[in-house]
């Protein structure tokens, strides 16, 4: 009810029955429906009761109006206080945040602007991708110390983890002074190949360019990021060579090879390969075209068969240990439980190392790419070590973990080239079928009496070699005259015409001439590397060194473990029983 309603009622009730005279001879009902009638002559001939009715009404209007009044001024002081408040947390007036707001969103629309922001976006998510999968191929030394400090004797312990360390620290020196430059520093033309078919690379050498002065500040390169990410793949190849010259190299003499591995011998491969190289495109043979480059999605080539070809000259080179093929039952490896931590850490670090190789991660088709990838990845390594195991097995008849290991190892490096390019059950087979390879290449080391502590070279100079390969054979393009390779989902056109598919048998021979670049290259240059040290008389460790163990005497601690007595009680003394009682 309104609230001049409410006051004609509380008047009616207080003036009674006389503030409303009614005629006699009307009737109720005919004075209670009676109306005023909106004419001149009925105002002029208005009672006086019916005019103070009227201004009753009047004044209970203007009542209304006032209170209504006073609550809309009572709403206008609400709101200028909240846009007080506004403009104080903005700190700007109201009618500038709101143009603003207008702008950004009008701002947001604009393709430029989108462009710009989806760009960002994509190169933050590359370089999240990379940055954390290089730290996983980092974290990969860690297994190989693990894995060659279980493999080797307890006396040359700490000499093993110190190699490997150093291994790390030269090889880095040596990427950051010529490696890089060489492998990736171009020039390159608009096809990303390096310019009037260089050799190698020949720019950016101690990282110059990387970072920038603009207007803005300094500028970093996304150089650094690519940079980063090579570097872990790069000494992760330099340590394959460590485990083959094991227990028996110098460590300064090492620690100048692992430099001129990073420095010079791996990046020169990865040029060729990886780089915008000679081996990344048609390779001309006289009439003869590959139509295509090499394929290796992730090194089972550039990395593996470099480093394991490394570590065949080395071990060759510097010759067996000292009665390793006489008394062979005292080298065995002297941890196991290190042998399968090595291990894992490895296997876990290689979800880096492949799916890593995608080197983007701002796509659902590199999404699917980097997963196809790790489950390729972790089928070979399964098959690979069930393969191994079983095989050892059926020749010792005795359960061997290490080998159990190195099956594992091998099925890595084996599906590693052409992980990105095969289907799930093709990389079971190239896993069953490294092992069967890499078992074979281990009894033939043995056979040829070169000593080889944790089974480099059959694990990644066979292995890698396989992979390589497999790549390959084990393809997913339809039959033999389509080829995918580097080009992922898609096959890849032939160099001299865009509209038909390389083919499996150049893509083959591409894979062939790799391999034997490899082999020759590697091999060579580290060979003379090793020679030269050896004639220098810098290379291998004395007799006694090598009797004593290098822990004794180089190191400080001379025990890589320091167990007290407390630690190590001797067991207690057995009584004799007395054999004449009866009780026994």
């Amino acid at each position: 009810m309104a609230p001049s309603s409410l006051l004609l009622l509380l008047f009616a009730l207080l003036a009674g029955p006389g503030a409303f005279p009614v005629s006699a001879d009307a009737s109720p009902d005919s004075a209670l429906s009676r109306r005023p009638q909106r004419t001149s002559a009925s105002l002029d001939s208005a009672s006086p009761d019916s005019t103070l009715s009227q201004e009753f009404k009047v004044a209970a209007l203007k009542a209304e109006l006032l209170e209504l009044r006073a609550k809309v001024k009572a709403q206008v002081a609400m709101l200028k206080a909240q846009g007080s408040e506004m403009q104080g947390l903005l700190g700007q007036p109201l009618e500038e945040a709101a143009a603003q707001r207008r702008l950004q969103s009008a701002s947001y629309v604009s393709v430029v602007s989108w462009e710009e922001t989806v760009e960002n976006y994509h190169m933050a998510m590359d370089s999240l991708w990379l940055l954390l999968c290089g730290a996983l191929v980092m974290l990969m030394h860690a297994g190989f110390s693990m894995l060659e400090a279980g493999c080797c004797r307890v006396k040359n312990t700490s000499n093993v983890l110190m190699k490997n360390l150093v291994n790390v620290c030269m090889g880095t020196l040596g990427w950051y002074f010529f490696g890089w430059a060489i492998a990736y520093g171009g020039p390159y033309d608009s096809q990303g190949l390096l310019i009037d078919d260089a050799f190698i690379g020949s720019k950016e050498f101690l990282s110059d360019g990387f970072v920038k002065e603009t207007s803005d500040g300094m500028q970093p390169s996304m150089k650094m990021l690519s940079w980063f990410f090579q570097w872990a793949f790069c000494t992760a190849g330099a340590t394959i060579v460590s485990g083959g010259v094991a227990e028996r190299v110098k460590s300064p003499s090492y620690a100048v090879f692992a430099f001129v591995m990073a420095g010079f011998i791996y990046p020169c491969i990865a040029a060729w390969c990886w780089g915008g190289g000679w081996l990344s495109k048609d390779i001309v043979m006289g009439d003869f075209h590959t139509h295509t480059g090499i394929t290796d999605f992730a090194g089972s080539g550039v990395v593996h068969v470099t480093g394991g070809i490394a570590a065949l000259a080395g071990t060759v080179v510097l010759g067996p240990r000292k009665g390793r093929f006489e008394r062979p039952e005292e080298f065995e490896a002297h941890s196991l439980p290190l042998v399968v931590l090595g291990t894992f850490i490895l296997w876990f670090g290689w979800f880096g190392f492949n799916p890593g190789s995608t080197l983007t991660m701002h796509s659902k088709e590199m999404g699917a790419i980097a997963a196809q990838v790790a489950v390729n990845t972790t089928l070979s390594a399964a098959a690979g070590g069930i393969t191994v195991f079983s095989i050892r097995y059926a020749l010792l008849r005795k359960y061997d973990v290490g080998g159990l290991c190195n099956g594992i190892l091998v099925g890595l490096v084996s599906i590693t080239a052409g992980c990105a390019t095969m289907e799930s059950g093709s990389a079971i087979c190239v896993g069953l079928i490294g092992s069967f390879i890499y078992q074979a290449a281990s009894m033939l080391l043995v056979k040829l009496k070169i000593d080889d502590p944790v089974d480099a070279v059959p694990v990644h100079g066979a292995g890698g070699m396989w992979g390589v390969i497999a790549a390959v054979l084990f393809d997913w393009g339809e039959g033999f005259d389509s080829f995918h390779g580097k080009n992922l989902l898609k096959c890849t056109p032939k160099f001299d015409d865009s509209t038909k598919c390389s083919n499996v048998g150049g893509a083959l021979v591409a894979q062939i001439i790799m391999l034997v670049v490899i082999i020759l290259w590697s091999g060579t240059l580290s060979s003379i590397t090793f020679l030269l040290m050896r004639f220098t008389g810098l290379l291998r460790i004395d007799e006694e060194t090598e009797e004593l163990g290098m822990d004794l005497k180089m190191h400080s601690p001379a025990k890589a473990y320091i167990m007290s007595p407390q630690q190590n009680p001797e067991p207690p003394t057995v009584p004799v029983l007395d054999r004449t009682s009866l009780f026994v």
